[in-house]
């Protein structure tokens, strides 16, 4: 029987170009492959074919749905991007002037004033302020004001703070740099009997009076603020001189105000700080709630980092912000049509029978009293008896009505363990890294 020769075939080749078992297939392929070139076939579907899927409904749907969903998307950014150009052009645009451009490689006593006092400023806080390079010293951060125990930074013992020794601020041994006017802001003397105590904690407290003030202007201040229970950091405003009258005819403007409480304090801590307006004709009458708003931080709190607290204000309005002007934390307009008198309802009040007159009718502006020059102040204070730490709220360690620094002290072993001490201690303390200051209009 004749052998039946089986064939190989290349893939590349035709049904003719089989080869037969035996003969040299590697010789023939490579023969073949130079006297012919092949083309690539391709195996996709040609042709008409069928496409159920064209005539799915739920697919349909879901192509429906997915354009709707995109359509919201694209239409949610065109309206962002309109509010923000919006909100952007509300923005009043005025000529400033650079008055002060502060980044703080020394204290610059050009600039600014260290006030020395005793009794609380006017809101019962506990501290001390000093010119102690304790309280308030410059490194590579910035600006450092920092509170300290009174027994740890002079050479008054526990026991002199409650009983027996006289602290002078006009003599050698108290400073000999009083600021204050009176001589319960210059001196005291600790009494037990009478809940006298010299002042726990001393502090430090800057202002530029008489040096850098502002009528209508911005101010932009970048700092971060302290840690620790009962501290109450402060950058704000008072008028350079009473016009309208004694604190509050005349006003404040507190750009920021904040508390170094832990964030479970139920009046804010330092995850919140808030601006105010002062005003009003007596300090009865403070109408401060009626222009007062705050920002809570959703994550951390003002003590992690540097944030920027600003003021813009002008002759139609005052607002405050934190990091950028769109972020807006206080607004009070200062429409023609009505004045602070009576924004504030005061018409018909009294005081011990003494029907009220309104103390800025004489400037003629809806603005009075926030129409006339204004200086800045930095400052940590501690405590407090004006109200700023409730009675009973977060385990306040005293009472406004009661010997209320005394009884702050007596608990030291409560709060202080809350402040940073060691190679921490500034962070119980407010650091101003920077201060500008802009008066509103070309400069001359």
């Amino acid at each position: 029987m004749e052998k039946q020769h089986a064939e190989i075939r290349d893939p590349c080749l035709s049904p003719h170009d089989s080869l037969p078992i035996g003969s040299s297939s590697s010789q023939s392929i490579a023969s073949a492959g130079k006297s012919r070139s092949y083309r690539f076939q391709s195996h996709l579907l040609d042709g008409e074919y069928e496409r159920p899927w064209i005539n799915d409904s739920k697919l349909r749907r879901t192509l429906l749905g997915n354009y709707i969903i995109w359509g919201f998307v694209g239409l949610s950014l065109l309206l962002s991007a309109y509010y923000n150009y919006a909100e952007t052009k509300k923005v009043p645009k005025y000529q400033y002037c650079l008055l002060l451009d502060d980044q703080f490689s020394a204290v610059d006593t050009s600039v600014w004033n260290y006030e020395v006092q005793l009794n609380g400023f006017g809101t019962g806080e506990f501290d001390w302020t000093t010119t102690a390079n304790s309280n308030a010293f410059v490194d590579a951060e910035g600006l450092h004001i920092i509170p300290t125990l009174t027994d740890e930074t002079t050479p008054i013992t526990n026991a002199e703070i409650f009983n027996g020794y006289t602290l002078n601020l006009t003599k050698a041994g108290g400073d000999g740099t009083c600021t204050g006017t009176t001589s319960a802001e210059c001196s005291i003397r600790s009494n037990q009997t009478q809940n006298l105590v010299i002042p726990p904690v001393q502090s430090a407290r800057l202002n530029t009076k008489g040096k850098k003030s502002i009528r209508y202007g911005r101010v932009e201040v970048v700092a971060k603020l302290p840690r620790g229970d009962w501290l109450w950091p402060a950058i704000w405003m008072m008028p350079v001189t009473d016009t309208y009258g004694p604190w509050p005819a005349s006003g404040e403007i507190d750009i920021m105000e904040s508390r170094g409480n832990g964030i479970s304090y139920p009046k804010g801590g330092r995850n919140v700080m808030s601006s105010t307006l002062h005003w009003g004709p007596t300090s009865i009458l403070d109408a401060f709630w009626r222009t007062t708003g705050g920002r809570p931080m959703q994550r951390g709190d003002y003590s992690d980092a540097f944030h920027t607290f600003g003021l813009v204000w002008s002759e139609n309005q005052i607002y405050t912000y934190v990091d950028n002007p769109l972020s807006q934390v206080m607004v009070v307009d200062f429409p023609k049509s009505s004045t602070m008198w009576q924004r504030g309802h005061f018409s018909g009040d009294t005081v011990n029978s003494t029907i009220l007159l309104d103390p800025w009718a004489q400037s003629g502006r809806p603005n009075a009293p926030f129409d006339q020059p204004f200086y800045l102040i930095l400052n940590v204070a501690v405590g407090g008896t004006n109200g700023y730490f409730e009675d009973t709220v977060g385990d306040k360690p005293w009472s406004d009505a009661g010997p209320a620094a005394s009884e702050f002290y007596k608990s030291v072993d409560k709060w202080l363990p809350t402040w940073p001490s060691g190679s921490e201690i500034a962070q119980r303390g407010m650091t101003i890294k920077s201060v500008k200051m802009w008066q509103q209009g070309p400069c001359s």
